[in-house]
């Protein structure tokens, strides 16, 4: 800045305001912006960061980070935050609890300055350093169990009861569901299958829920489970993206076909999707929204614009695109 200074002939302290995004003169702008490229200057946003205790970088925890669903949250808030001129700084969780906590110890230790989970745990224990140090924190996708945070994302149990009760409205008795019994969004869509079921006057039974964390191995091997079934269902509601994929992969490896022999409808309308023959049903959330909105909450918490400390959760809702996987049975 000193030699910005000798450069220019402005006072330290224009140049400061300018360089920490404050107002002067055009003229004044120029004459350090011509300096700044002359002497190659580059802001130490590392010793800034600890001169105002702002780092500009907000962490972004992601249950697995190999998860397309993940990756389109990430892009999202990532476009986001760079709107409000913040960087980002990720994690994968790996769907493990441990590596989990650690990644949140990691960014606390970097200062950043607000915290966006899509978390692997129940409960939200592991974010105890995080709270002690006053960093702000918002969920997507995914709530606790005991402990309220600020969270974005969709009701679970109704998308899921809307998506059974539009298989119930194709006449549909036999429906099943492939969901996880490990992690929010499936434990709260099996509750919203068993609603619509019992709300259609029909039987919950259990041979029909096939439960196992949300993946393209479980869609895939569970999938199989209930092809092989006695009593084979008729339509099949499946739990996440992923474990759709793997849904599709064993009904095109078997002796069936979708929809003739069975229905099958889907979580989230992602890029390959648009690849699977015949078109599929699908629950989509509004992603870009969702991601909008917890980074608007973020940011609020951050510049301490929101004044209520109680937590905030805003549910989006979803919409069912139309494809051809679902057949009306007489």
């Amino acid at each position: 800045m000193r030699d910005v200074k000798n450069r220019t002939g402005l006072s330290m302290a224009t140049i400061s305001k300018y360089l920490n995004g404050g107002n002067v003169l055009p003229e004044n702008k120029v004459l350090i912006e011509e300096a700044i490229q002359e002497l190659h200057y580059e802001v130490n946003e590392i010793a800034r960061g600890l001169v105002k205790n702002k780092t500009k970088i907000v962490g972004v925890m992601v249950h697995d980070i190999s998860c397309y669903f993940s990756g389109m949250l990430l892009h999202y808030i990532g476009q986001e935050l760079r709107k409000r001129g913040y960087g980002m700084m990720s994690c994968d969780s790996c769907n493990d609890e441990e590596i989990e906590a650690q990644n949140l110890k990691f960014l606390v230790s970097r200062k950043v300055d607000g915290i966006i989970v899509i978390p692997v745990s129940m409960k939200g224990a592991f974010l105890k350093p995080a709270k002690q140090n006053k960093i702000p924190i918002v969920l997507v996708d995914r709530a606790f169990q005991d402990e309220e945070f600020d969270c974005v994302g969709i009701d679970n149990k109704i998308a899921a009861y809307r998506a059974v009760d539009l298989l119930v409205k194709h006449n549909h008795k036999k429906i099943a569901v492939i969901a996880s019994d490990v992690e929010y969004t499936g434990i709260e869509r099996i509750k919203g299958y068993e609603d619509a079921i019992r709300q259609a006057g029909l039987e919950v039974r259990e041979e029909y829920i096939r439960r196992g964390r949300h993946s393209m191995e479980v869609g895939y091997e569970m999938m199989k489970e209930l092809l092989a079934c006695p009593d084979r269902p008729t339509a099949v509601l499946m739990g996440n993206y992923d474990t759709m994929l793997g849904g599709v992969l064993a009904v095109n490896q078997s002796e069936f076909s979708c929809p003739e022999d069975i229905s099958l409808i889907g979580f989230d309308n992602l890029m390959i999707s648009g690849l699977i023959n015949p078109s599929w049903y699908m629950v989509e959330q509004p992603m870009e929204k969702m991601c909008g909105k917890a980074v608007e909450l973020l940011w609020n918490r951050m510049e301490k614009k929101e004044e209520d400390s109680s937590p905030v959760k805003i549910c989006f809702g979803t919409k069912i695109q139309k494809g051809e996987s679902i057949r009306r049975l007489e």
